[in-house]
């Protein structure tokens, strides 16, 4: 029975900690702060709910006796000095008006989690800081979870989380949704984390796996919540469109035994239907709101026209190879323009592919960036050049560090002969 018990503390848990957090931090105006109440809220409930048996609104309790500690936390410490008499009468003021612990648990909800995802993702904190600040305040992941899902160590990971949480109290960012001018380049910051951690679990960097399902996942679950709460922000489901219909592949990207299966190798009647058509609603909600389109909105129709094409010889690649060129101009990249030159060769001829990416071999960012020599590879083998090939293969191999990829190049080196 306690285990029955604690399983569905720990399934509450997963879905209400997110909104605690959020709207903890709206009273508090401190992330790290709110979290600690949150927990301290988390543990009543394990030593009270196997007692008492489980309330008939776990999150609301749950709510309830964290703000109960907010409360104290504010008189004890007298957080907040010279606004503290003013803020508790404030809160008393909300909680005589708000009894209903429904009506107390969805007060402002929407922009709690918003301000809660802006302040995660503040460009102050580093993108690898921003990612595991986010998965772990609205995914709920635990530090061991994000170290197994960037594969490095649990200290680090909390490490990066105890820095973060430090740095935005003493720089005393404000727990809002940024208004303006401002919005624009913090909501950029948001949507970057996002499709970090999509692209981390869609391809992963290292390790002995090809793909992480369970992150992309989560990226996914964070877009949505996202779009339903910024529905007037055009990128937000243009990103959202992109992740939903990239990860309809997912069945697909992979063999029997874990191996890698490239796009246009993969068996497109395993591609996810539902998803494919969620991610075209999602692209069609982007485009809606007309404008510019921004980089998620135009890599959102480039996956479009994959998923739309019913084998990859029907790939429309010369309108693929149009829409990186209007990415390039927008996003001036060198992975950008080398993703333009994989489009041009399947469009116009792997020579003329070869002839972009040839420019991209001093590029110093690209300097161990393994998709340069991949790239290549693909294009010269296409050409005939098969010395040539089997020597940018191997280079690719041993710069990679995705021990499932570097299997493959070296494979892709081994045909060459």
């Amino acid at each position: 029975m306690t285990a029955d018990i604690n399983r569905t503390i720990d399934a509450v848990w997963r879905i209400e900690q997110a909104k605690l957090i959020a709207g903890l931090a709206r009273i508090v105006r401190d992330v790290g702060l709110a979290e600690e109440l949150a927990q301290d809220a988390l543990v009543s409930a394990l030593a009270q709910w196997p007692r008492q048996g489980i309330p008939r609104n776990p999150g609301a309790w749950l709510m309830a006796a964290a703000r109960n500690r907010a409360f104290d936390h504010l008189r004890r410490k007298k957080m907040l000095a010279r606004k503290h008499e003013q803020i508790a009468q404030e809160l008393e003021d909300e909680q005589a008006a708000t009894p209903d612990f429904d009506a107390a648990l969805d007060d402002h909800i929407g922009d709690n989690l918003l301000s809660l995802i802006f302040t995660a993702c503040h460009p102050l904190l580093s993108p690898e800081a921003r990612a595991a600040l986010t998965l772990r305040l609205m995914g709920g992941l635990t530090t061991d979870e994000i170290a197994r899902a960037f594969l490095i160590s649990e200290p680090t990971v909390a490490q990066r989380i105890v820095r973060a949480k430090r740095t935005l109290a003493d720089a005393g960012v404000p727990f809002e949704v940024p208004r303006g001018a401002e919005l624009a380049g913090r909501l950029s910051s948001v949507l970057e984390v996002i499709y970090l951690i999509f692209n981390e679990g869609y391809a992963a960097t290292a390790g002995d796996d090809w793909i992480r399902p369970q992150l992309s996942e989560e990226a996914l679950r964070l877009g949505r919540i996202l779009a339903e709460l910024a529905p007037g922000e055009a990128e937000v489901h243009g990103l959202v469109a992109l992740m939903e219909i990239q990860a309809s592949r997912f069945a697909a990207r992979t063999g029997p035994a874990g191996e890698p299966v490239l796009l246009l190798d993969q068996n497109r009647a395993r591609w996810d239907q539902l998803l494919i058509r969620r991610g075209l609603a999602a692209l069609a909600r982007a485009e809606a709101h007309g404008g510019v389109r921004g980089p998620y909105l135009l890599q959102a129709e480039i996956a479009a026209c994959h998923a739309r094409a019913r084998t990859a010889a029907e790939t429309d690649w010369h309108r693929i190879a149009a829409l990186y060129a209007a990415l390039v101009q927008i996003v001036p990249s060198p992975v950008v323009e080398l993703n333009r030159a994989v489009a041009i060769g399947m469009a116009f001829g792997p020579a003329a592919g070869l002839e972009i990416a040839d420019t991209l071999a001093e590029e110093p960012s690209l300097k161990s960036y393994h998709l340069l020599p991949s790239v290549r590879g693909d294009l010269l083998f296409k050409m005939g050049r098969l010395a040539a090939a089997k020597v940018e293969f191997e280079r690719a191999a041993a710069m990679t560090r995705n021990a499932r990829e570097r299997a493959l190049l070296l494979e892709r080196a081994a045909a060459c002969g």
